[in-house]
């Protein structure tokens, strides 16, 4: 009988991880973790001494830093794989699952459906030829080297791929592969993981080419598999049920979503909701229920259509989603920099990104050329974002798959901050405290229109003050509002002060935060 290996691959919630373990092992499978080395060395502490006398339970032999879209998610992958082939010689086949998925079937159900069809699970489809990528970049992908991440590192992104356009440095594609396009969730026998380990061992050269592709966790072991493995040996799916909104954004599963899963030709299924406590506590006792009376009807992707289909159209029989959730989620935290100097909250920002990989927007709400990426249109108008704000930041946290995430508000929002605030979502404040020259006053003057630029000298004196009084009465306001996490950094403070309150507002160590506060000119005007 099949013999299951889970890879694993996660970043966040110890708890839950344990509890997937747990449950996945329970029936005599295996797992092979690799936790994100960018996560609290505690947390990782915390998985391995729960585990620690589960004999079914590996763990890659070296933790690193994994970025979406970058490399390091199938190195990641093949550290766990490396650890699960050879801890677990009794393993048949090696199963890719993350943190969001469940399993909607026993496992003895599963069992029998790998005995049954001698094949491997991945979707691989050809990378030039098939429509599997809706938007973005394609062949760019590829033909062109990539050294920076399009999520953290945006403006090098794209200032690296104009670049080598420009210069004609596209490269070659090795000649004996035919590159393949798919999802990174598979389901792979012993024998085809064997020679993918060996392959990556003697061909230098095709490492070397994926290493520095973008999002090779969707071509790799797509591209291998269908070079190594005969095709009539390939079936040319997942086993693990998922979904994409227009948006382009996985669909969620909650609670009353059990029925559906469950009946749907899949053994796993993801993204299961953090706060779908009764979905989760139903599944995971279904794995090791020993049940096989499971009828297949397999009609979740064309029910959603369906139902989508009738907003289209006018013919809506729920509200939309940002009518009825109003939450950005209870394990998210939502990290505001409130400033009244544009200039330095973006500065700030900037160097928060160089040296963190937290995503960061900079004044999304008060700005409305701020780069935002496609959203279906929800982003598109300063409007649009205030009136679905909460709608924006759901989207926003699953488009960078992050449980936090930087904004740059005016001082002036206080509204938004009181929205955020009120959220169940962890939300922190730091308010930079800055000195108003009175050149700056006058600029800030005739860009809300209270001055022109033929504006007299004595007409500009009696107006500053009043403009010097409502910037500071912002500031007064948002202390009397009596946010808990309230933090301040302030332009006379030294960079040790500084330092501190950027290490407790980021959680990030004393001698990164210090580089942050180092940041030049981080006050000049």
């Amino acid at each position: 009988m099949a013999k299951i290996a889970f890879i694993l691959l996660c970043h966040k919630d110890p708890d839950a991880i344990i509890f997937q373990a747990q449950q996945l092992t329970a029936v005599g499978d295996f797992i092979s973790i690799h936790f994100d080395a960018r996560a609290p060395r505690a947390h990782f502490d915390k998985i391995k001494s729960a585990l620690a006398d589960n004999p079914n339970v590996a763990f890659a032999k070296k933790r690193i830093k994994c970025g979406w879209g970058a490399w390091s998610l199938v190195q990641a992958t093949l550290y766990a794989v490396e650890a699960a082939v050879e801890a677990f010689p009794r393993a048949t086949h090696f199963y890719m699952v993350s943190g969001d998925c469940m399993a909607i079937k026993s496992a003895k159900y599963a069992k029998r459906f790998l005995d049954t069809h001698d094949v491997d699970y991945i979707e691989s489809f050809d990378f030039f030829e098939s429509d599997w990528i809706k938007t973005g970049i394609k062949e760019e992908r590829l033909i062109y080297r990539h050294f920076f991440n399009e999520r953290t590192q945006k403006r090098r992104f794209y200032w690296s791929l104009a670049a080598q356009q420009k210069l004609g440095l596209s490269r070659s594609i090795p000649t004996d592969i035919q590159v393949q396009i798919g999802s990174q969730w598979w389901c792979l026998r012993r024998r085809t993981i064997e020679w993918i380990l060996d392959f990556t061992r003697k061909r230098k050269d095709v490492m070397r080419f994926f290493a520095t592709s973008w999002i090779p966790d969707e071509t790799f072991f797509q591209t291998l598999v269908r070079h190594l493995v005969p095709d009539k040996e390939i079936e040319t799916r997942t086993l693990t049920f998922l979904m994409f909104t227009d948006y382009g954004m996985p669909v969620t599963f909650y609670n009353d979503h059990y029925d559906l899963l469950l009946s749907q030709d899949c053994l796993f299924a993801r993204k299961i909701s953090p706060e779908a406590k009764e979905l989760k506590r139903r599944l995971g006792r279904l794995y090791a229920s020993g049940r096989e009376d499971f009828k297949i009807s397999n009609e979740g992707r064309s029910l959603f259509k369906f139902l989508t289909g009738r907003g289209r159209v006018g013919r809506r029989f729920t509200p939309r989603f940002w009518e009825v959730e109003t939450s950005l989620g209870r394990e998210r935290e939502l990290l505001i920099v409130a400033c009244k100097k544009w200039h330095v909250a973006k500065r700030l920002i900037g160097s928060i990104k160089h040296f963190t990989d937290i995503p960061a927007l900079d004044f999304l709400f008060n700005e409305e050329s701020t780069p935002l990426p496609d959203l279906g249109g929800i982003e598109k108008t300063l409007e649009k974002r205030h009136r679905h704000r909460r709608a924006l930041m759901r989207m926003l946290f699953d488009y960078h798959e992050t449980d936090r995430l930087i904004i740059c508000l005016d001082t002036a929002s206080l509204d938004l901050m009181q929205d955020f605030f009120s959220d169940r979502s962890k939300t922190q404040l730091l308010e930079i405290d800055c000195e108003f020259s009175n050149e700056y006053l006058e600029g800030h003057a005739k860009r809300v229109g209270l001055a022109g630029e033929q504006t007299s000298a004595e007409a500009m004196a009696l107006l500053l003050p009043t403009v010097l009084n409502d910037v500071l009465f912002e500031s007064d306001r948002i202390r009397d509002a009596n946010f808990p996490d309230h933090l301040k950094l302030r332009e006379r403070a030294t960079v040790e002060e500084n330092a501190e309150v950027l290490e407790e507002f980021l959680d990030i160590s004393k001698d990164l935060a210090r580089q942050i506060a180092e940041t030049p000119y981080l006050f000049y005007d």
